[in-house]
């Protein structure tokens, strides 16, 4: 899905390691809100909402909050039954 999206090698093998240099101010706020999201509970603080707010529109959060919402949901789905990567993703220095 992150290729499709756009997202270099760079980018997605950065993810795991929680190194954001690479994303530009824009994409750090969206993972802080799907970080956020994430956390259980949940807790988007105000002053996060602000600055999102200051970002996107009302319609483009809610679309937002959807799609981190229904991959929470695809996780926390896909563990309950063990389901495992079927490896479509392979980085360019994979063998």
């Amino acid at each position: 899905m992150g290729r499709k999206a756009g997202l270099s090698d760079e980018k997605l093998r950065a993810v795991p390691d929680n190194n954001l240099t690479s994303f530009n101010d824009t994409e750090r706020l969206v993972i802080e809100l799907a970080d956020a999201l994430t956390n259980t509970p949940s807790d988007v603080s105000d002053e996060l909402y602000a600055r999102l707010r200051n970002q996107f529109s009302e319609e483009q959060l809610m679309q937002l909050a959807a799609q981190i919402a229904f991959e929470n949901y695809r996780a926390r789905w896909n563990r309950l039954f063990n389901v495992e990567s079927d490896n479509v993703y392979y980085g360019h220095n994979a063998s």
